[in-house]
């Protein structure tokens, strides 16, 4: 469990991608609201149609689609008329240069979000949360990557400004020792004192996972955790699994969840990385910086320069 997330069943949460200003110009954090209003729009364009047509009903009273769309509007439909207009733009300004987008081109975008996540499984239960697919997250890549093709040509990064960057950051870019532990969480003491002895008579810990554990976000993995560092688990399981040596299992531990069994899977020791070896990541960072500081601008100056008309109330 994770120490802000003490009252979960998981030993950690799924973690949220939190952006800097600018970072993106428009994101997956409104993308739920972006696509309901968005898909609300175009099925059914206001003004028309019945006022009166249903959406659901409550102990008998209905609520209408003009309702829902109000509602929309208003918890953010502004916004996403701006993100609208502002992905027009980018698409008529990339048919003017010549742009064409690549699946690499969409594979290089989808790589840069990842990035935001520790692990693959904490990507895939981010799409879950906002309803999307693997295949529209992509297909929405497209504009960004217009965006990027249309701004890097007025990017400069050297390799001077890519030193400064690896000096001036080098605390963070240490990789701390890490652990890969699967466990299985159950209610009592006495439920992981009959786990762990089925265990140590060589029960499958994945089966017995799958077949056991109350949590959610690990069983289906065979109580899988991927990595994780010093000071991101509750530090009873923390201590617990650092001791252990690859192989090993643990005694019965306590946490606020329960009780658990520790596998450890694997063990990384702490590394820090030479220039070299992050140049080629650094320099792609600092890139990626620099245009999303000119996209702020650039959005603005075409936005002054076109002829636009909103119809949005």
């Amino acid at each position: 469990m994770t120490k802000p997330q003490a009252a979960a069943s998981a030993p950690r949460a799924v973690q949220t991608v939190e952006t800097k200003p600018g970072s993106r110009i428009w994101m997956i954090t409104s993308i739920a609201l972006f696509v309901a209003l968005a898909a609300y729009v175009i099925a059914v364009p206001p003004g028309q149609g019945s006022k009166e047509e249903t959406v659901a009903k409550v102990n008998g009273t209905s609520i209408s689609k003009t309702a829902l769309y109000d509602a929309l509007v208003a918890a953010g439909g502004s916004q996403t008329l701006q993100n609208l207009i502002s992905e027009e733009l980018v698409k008529q300004e990339s048919d003017k240069a010549g742009i064409k987008i690549t699946d690499a081109d969409l594979e290089k975008e989808m790589a840069d979000i990842k990035k935001n996540f520790s692990s693959d499984e904490q990507f895939q239960a981010a799409l879950t949360q906002y309803n999307m697919t693997l295949d529209k997250l992509k297909a929405d890549m497209t504009v960004q990557a217009q965006l990027r093709k249309l701004l890097e040509p007025q990017v400069k990064v050297t390799d001077d400004d890519v030193k400064k960057y690896y000096d001036e950051n080098l605390e963070s870019l240490k990789t701390p020792e890490q652990v890969r532990a699967s466990h299985i969480l159950v209610k009592t003491k006495e439920e992981a004192e009959t786990v762990l002895a089925d265990l140590k008579k060589g029960g499958d810990f994945a089966a017995i996972a799958k077949e056991k554990s109350l949590d959610p976000g690990s069983k289906e993995q065979g109580g899988d955790l991927n990595f994780f560092s010093k000071g991101m688990m509750e530090e009873p399981f923390e201590t617990a699994a650092f001791a252990l040596k690859v192989g090993e299992l643990s005694s019965v531990v306590e946490t606020s969840n329960g009780f658990h069994v520790i596998k450890l899977t694997d063990h990384k020791d702490a590394a820090t990385p030479t220039l070299d070896q992050k140049k080629d990541e650094l320099h792609e960072k600092l890139v990626s910086e620099q245009i999303s500081t000119l996209s702020s601008s650039w959005i603005q100056e075409k936005t002054a320069a076109a002829s636009i008309q909103t119809f949005l109330k």
